[in-house]
């Protein structure tokens, strides 16, 4: 398959925003992203930081947190975004996702509170402990088609992913969890986009759940989703590492990262939702 350029992929294509008026925008959001008939919530995040890049003196998403009110669904949006303020490295703005019910009035779907910069602007000096998550080449992965079992729940959002999960992470799908509260994978489009960091907000939300490997089956609604995008990612595929160290009173997390082809910490997350009832 040839290789999509950013802009002419279908990731650009559904998270596409149109100016209606000085801080408002629509959108129409693709049935394509669904996960049981449920719009993800990662691809959410990228249309709702496509408005607010274009809103806010800086393009740059840095840190993104989002509450995730009602659910959405696929059909037209509207995008209704504000400057908290704006500075000259920073630009703080915040956004909410309305959909429209059946008698015409507007129902919030998600709220976002942002702050944008300039990720090219970012100084070189870098210090961590962390480590990319050891995975297996891509050959040895495994695939929503690829391998012994379907992806529990999985849809229309698995076609359009380029998503390898490392066998070890992989017990829930033979039936064999390994309780650890793990998944790993390789990462990208299937159309063949780099990534950016609009695209690094579905990266932290595109995996199957912890929750699988817990040995718990069904859906896992997000409540709260903060990212912080770290860097702009090199070409090539992502390799993401998400854990839950925590399941308690009906709630569990999961902390995310994303490293690019170069080794880099391209973005964090934490997640807080809703436990299965299995």
């Amino acid at each position: 398959m040839a290789q999509a350029s950013i802009g002419d992929s279908e990731f650009d294509r559904d998270t596409a925003v149109t100016r209606r008026e000085e801080g408002v925008y629509d959108a129409e959001l693709s049935a394509g992203w669904t996960i049981i008939q449920a719009v993800n919530g990662g691809y959410l995040l990228a249309v709702i930081a496509r408005a607010l890049g274009d809103a806010l003196p800086h393009s740059d998403p840095f840190s993104v947190s989002a509450h995730y009110v009602t659910a959405s669904r696929p059909g037209p949006a509207v995008i209704r975004t504000q400057l908290v303020r704006g500075g000259r490295t920073l630009s703080t703005g915040q956004a909410s996702l309305f959909q429209y019910a059946e008698d015409g009035t507007e129902v919030e779907r998600i709220r976002v509170l942002a702050s944008y910069g300039d990720l090219d602007a970012l100084p070189d000096d870098v210090r961590t402990t962390a480590k990319p998550p050891v995975i297996p080449p891509i050959e040895h992965c495994l695939g929503s088609s690829g391998g012994p079992a379907p992806i529990p729940g999985s849809s229309a959002i698995t076609d359009r992913l380029m998503l390898k999960i490392d066998p070890a992470t992989c017990g829930w799908a033979v039936g064999a969890p390994s309780g650890k509260g793990e998944m790993r994978a390789w990462f990208g489009l299937a159309d063949g986009r780099d990534a950016d960091p609009l695209s690094l907000l579905l990266t932290v939300d595109a995996l199957p759940p912890t929750a699988f490997e817990l040995g718990i089956k069904g859906w896992v609604p997000t409540v709260e989703l903060t990212t912080h995008v770290r860097c702009r990612p090199a070409p090539g595929p992502l390799r993401v590492s998400i854990v839950t160290r925590n399941l308690a009173g009906g709630f569990l997390e999961e902390d995310a990262e994303v490293w690019d082809s170069a080794d880099r910490l391209v973005a964090q997350s934490r997640q807080l939702a809703l436990a299965p009832r299995g």
